[in-house]
């Protein structure tokens, strides 16, 4: 025991000094540059010609179908932030301006890459006119990828426990392979509530600490994180090509896969991570076909929500120009206060014996 102590303060003491968020880095970075690697090798044999044709060649009401999953998606989106802010107790905040930083933080932070930072500071400006500082932005932060952690281990976990075989598809395991991990992964989120039935956690370095959500708000938490990633699943389920027959569960776990990588190395529309991924567990396709499905996905799901978000922010900022400069132009016109106004009396006021004597009479100091 003694033994493991003294690991556990070595390993704590070498990441202090290393830095966790060094080791991040330089973990997204290799992620990043393998995947890069691999999906250059992967397209050398490409005819950029062929992928314009797939794109051109799926179907109107697929397109217009995974448009609509797409717009669900980013509604489910919006409850990130929503149940970030009651599990800080600032539920003064509407779910209106939950709502616009949560889809703008999203659509810019993944649009453009180093979410920590491209989110964090759209969430910082939008929530800054409700007085929430960095701290408290960090922390919505921190309980925004805890419910997308939570929910993909749920339904990654749920998908290959539940169909083993038909997952094999995807992972290339055979299915008890698939069974095992499934199981570890749910297994982890239960010992995850488990540790916070007796009493509401708190995590944190130095000064900084969050309140956990407890069990119950956990729950919602996972539903918030499993329904983003099914209606996700979903969009890109309808995209693909109708030929070769595959089953829902396959695509479903390639993608949520390819969202988990792609979370990870921070790359701007997660560039090139999702794509190797899918044709990696997605072979039956020609990569042509599914080269161009994912272009639809993406601009769906990253490129029309980034330029949205960046109007929408646009005009908003435009709004307290207007505002402010409105404010400027009431004070700048507003007369100054005569003295009369300052003492009280009417600016016109004529001045008679009978307000002579009541000015005097407000003013003389009485010892009494």
């Amino acid at each position: 025991m003694q033994r493991l102590d003294r690991f556990c303060g070595t390993a704590r003491g070498l990441l202090a000094r290393i830095g966790v968020n060094r080791i991040g880095m330089v973990g997204s970075l290799i992620l990043l540059a393998a995947a890069l690697y691999m999906l250059c090798d992967m397209l050398h044999d490409i005819g950029i010609g062929k992928v314009i044709a797939a794109v051109a060649a799926t179907s109107p009401i697929a397109v217009l179908i995974a448009s609509g999953f797409v717009f669900v998606g980013y509604g489910t989106l919006t409850f990130y932030d929503y149940f970030a802010l009651r599990s800080l107790g600032r539920r003064d905040v509407p779910y209106a301006t939950a709502a616009l930083a949560g889809f703008a933080a999203y659509a810019i932070g993944h649009g453009l890459g180093i979410s920590v930072l491209t989110a964090g500071a759209v969430r910082l400006r939008v929530y800054a006119s409700w007085g929430l500082g960095v701290l408290e932005v960090t922390k919505i932060g921190f309980i925004t990828g805890l419910t997308f952690w939570l929910g993909n281990l749920c339904a990654l976990g749920l998908a290959l426990a539940l169909a083993p075989a038909h997952a094999s598809a995807a992972t290339h395991l055979p299915p008890w392979a698939n069974a095992l991990l499934g199981l570890v992964a749910l297994a982890g989120v239960a010992g995850y509530v488990a540790w916070l039935l007796p009493k509401r956690r708190v995590v944190g370095l130095g000064n900084v600490h969050i309140a956990l959500p407890d069990a119950p708000q956990t729950f919602v938490q996972i539903a918030i994180g499993m329904l983003d990633l099914v209606v996700g699943s979903i969009a890109t389920y309808v995209l693909l090509p109708a030929t070769p027959v595959t089953d829902y569960v396959v695509v479903a776990v390639a993608y949520v896969m390819a969202a988990l990588f792609g979370f990870l190395c921070h790359a701007p529309s997660s560039l090139g991570v999702f794509e190797v991924t899918m044709l990696v567990l997605l072979p039956q396709y020609q990569k042509e076909e599914l080269l161009g499905s994912l272009l639809i996905l993406h601009f769906l799901y990253l490129v029309l929500p980034l330029a949205l978000a960046l109007v929408m922010l646009g005009l908003r900022e435009a709004r307290a120009v207007r505002a402010g400069s409105g404010r400027h132009r009431h004070h700048a016109r507003a007369p100054c206060p005569s003295h009369a106004e300052q003492r009280g009396a009417a600016p016109d006021a004529p001045i008679t014996p009978a307000s002579l004597r009541h000015s005097v009479g407000s003013t003389s100091f009485n010892p009494t």
